[in-house]
C-alpha cells in the first residue's frame, strides 16, 4: 500500500476549486479557472560522508483566473480558508476591471477539454524514506565514486530528493480533474586529480518510481568515470569540424527546437521557425513524436495546464515540421488550434538508428565529442548559437584526449539540417528522449 505524506484529500481540493468558481460567478465573472495544489518532499546532501543539508518542504496554493468578457486577471493565495478563497477571487476581479480587453483571452472551448473518464497514468509512487535511510543512500553513491578510482580526490556531494504533488484544475465550462505525482532523484558530483589539474563531473538518476532509479553504486561509479576521463584536458586549435553532442546535450538541442517552435516566441516574431509549418527543418530520417499517455513517465499528462486533452502526434515527420507547441492563447494569436501544450511538451521521442556512441565516433573520424556546455549564447530570432564547451578530441575514429576551454558556434537552423546521424544511446532521464547527435560542421574556437 502506497502511503502519501500529502495532507489534503482530493475531495477537499475539489471543494476549494468549486468554492472559488462559485464565488467568481456570484461576483459577476463571465468565466473563471481555479487550480488548487499541494506538494511536499525532502532532500539530503552529504559531502565526504558528512551530512551537509537535510531539507523538508511543504507548500500549498490556490491560483484563480477570472474573466470579465475579454478582460482577465489572476490572483493567488496559500491560505485555504473560505474567507481567503473569496478574497483572492475578489482581488482578481478588481484587477481585471482595470486591464485592457484582449480578443484572444478566454478559456478553452468545451470540445477541447479533457471531459469524461481519463486513464490512470501511474505517476504517483511515494517513497517514505526516513532521514537516516536517505542519508545512507547518498553516502553509498559517494563511497562508490571514491572506491571506483584512486584519482577521485574530492567530492562536491551526493544528494537524494523525494517529492510528492497533487493538484485539481477546474473551470467554469464544466472541467474539473487532477492528478497526483511523485518525483525522485539521486545524484553524485566528484572531483578527480589535484592542484591545477582537477576535473569534476557528475551523474544522476530520476524517476517517478523509486525502484526505477539507478543504484547508488552505479551513479557514483559513473560520476567517477566521467571525472577521471577528463584529466589532462587541454585546448585545441581553432577550425571547422564535425561535432558530436552526447545524448544529454542533444536533449538540450531538442529543447532549443521546442522553445523556437512554441507559441510566445512565434507570435512575438522572436523565433527563427516563424511560418515553417510544412517545411523541412531536419533531415528526412528525423521523426519526433509526442506521447503524453505513457504510464509512469515523468512528463505524462491526460490534459495540459488549461485542461485541454492531450493526444499522440508527430511533431516532425521525415524532417518536416508538422506542428508547433501551443496553448490556447498563442493558438488564437496565430490563428491555429491549441496543441495541448500549456505548461510544456509531453514525452518527446526522437527516432534513432542503429548507431552506438562508439560507431558515431568512428563515423565522425576527426572532430569534437562534446560532453559539457557552458553559457547561454543562443539567439532565437536568428538561430545563432555559441557556447563554451568541454569534451574529447577524436582522431581516426577514436578518442585522442580530453578538451576544455573551447567554444563551439553555428546556427541552429543549419545545425538541424546538417544532422548526419542520431545515436541509439538514448538518455531516458529527460522528457525529451534522444540519442547523441552528429552534426556535420561547426566552428570550434580556442
Amino acid at each position: 500500500m502506497r502511503s502519501s505524506s500529502l495532507t489534503f484529500s482530493s475531495g477537499t481540493l475539489r471543494q476549494l476549486a468549486d468554492d472559488a468558481l462559485c464565488h467568481a460567478r456570484s461576483k459577476g465573472a463571465s468565466a473563471a479557472e481555479a487550480e488548487v495544489s499541494e506538494s511536499c518532499g525532502r532532500s539530503v546532501t552529504v559531502r565526504r560522508g558528512e551530512v551537509e543539508t537535510i531539507e523538508y518542504n511543504r507548500d500549498k496554493g490556490l491560483n484563480v483566473i477570472v474573466y470579465l468578457g475579454q478582460r482577465w486577471a489572476c490572483a493567488s493565495t496559500s491560505d485555504f480558508s473560505l474567507r481567503a478563497v473569496r478574497e483572492t477571487v475578489e482581488a482578481a476581479l478588481s484587477i481585471a476591471r482595470f486591464t485592457a480587453e484582449d480578443p484572444c483571452a478566454g478559456l478553452p472551448e468545451k470540445e477541447e477539454l479533457a471531459l469524461g473518464d481519463l486513464p490512470d497514468l501511474d505517476l504517483f509512487h511515494p517513497w517514505n524514506l526516513s532521514p537516516e535511510e536517505a542519508i545512507a543512500l547518498a553516502r553509498r553513491a559517494e563511497e562508490a565514486a571514491f572506491a571506483a578510482d584512486a584519482r577521485v580526490e574530492n567530492s562536491e556531494g551526493a544528494s537524494l530528493s523525494s517529492q510528492q504533488e497533487q493538484f485539481i484544475l477546474a473551470n467554469s465550462r464544466g472541467f474539473m480533474d487532477g492528478c497526483s505525482s511523485s518525483r525522485h532523484a539521486l545524484s553524485c558530483s566528484v572531483i578527480a586529480g589535484r592542484g591545477g589539474g582537477m576535473q569534476r563531473d557528475y551523474w544522476y538518476s530520476t524517476h517517478c518510481k523509486p525502484d526505477a532509479l539507478e543504484t547508488p553504486e552505479a551513479i557514483g561509479q559513473q560520476a567517477a568515470r566521467r571525472a577521471v576521463a577528463r584529466l589532462g584536458a587541454r585546448k585545441i586549435a581553432a577550425g571547422t569540424f564535425p561535432v558530436l553532442f552526447e545524448a544529454p546535450l542533444a536533449s538540450g538541442l531538442l529543447g532549443h527546437f521546442v522553445h523556437a517552435a512554441s507559441g510566445s516566441p512565434l507570435y512575438h516574431k522572436a523565433s527563427f521557425l516563424i511560418d515553417q509549418l510544412g517545411e523541412a527543418i531536419f533531415p528526412d530520417f528525423f521523426t519526433l513524436s509526442e506521447r503524453p499517455h505513457l504510464p509512469a513517465a515523468l512528463s505524462s499528462a491526460n490534459f495540459d495546464s488549461e485542461g485541454v486533452r492531450t493526444r499522440d502526434r508527430e511533431v516532425v515527420q521525415n524532417g518536416v515540421l508538422q506542428g508547433y507547441f501551443l496553448n490556447v492563447y498563442s493558438a488564437r494569436k496565430l490563428n491555429l488550434a491549441t496543441t495541448a501544450n500549456a505548461g510544456g511538451s509531453h514525452n518527446l521521442f526522437l527516432s534513432s538508428g542503429a548507431h552506438t556512441l562508439e560507431s558515431l565516433i568512428r563515423q565522425m573520424g576527426r572532430g569534437l565529442l562534446v560532453t559539457e556546455l557552458l553559457g547561454h549564447g543562443i539567439n532565437y530570432v536568428t538561430g545563432d548559437y555559441s557556447r563554451g564547451a568541454a569534451g574529447f578530441w577524436v582522431e581516426n575514429g577514436e578518442i585522442a584526449h580530453p578538451v576544455e576551454e573551447i567554444t563551439i558556434a553555428g546556427n541552429l537552423r543549419d545545425m538541424f539540417r546538417n544532422i548526419r546521424a542520431i545515436g541509439n544511446d538514448i538518455d531516458a532521464r529527460s522528457s525529451r528522449q534522444t540519442g547523441s547527435w552528429l552534426i556535420g560542421e561547426m566552428t570550434v574556437g580556442a
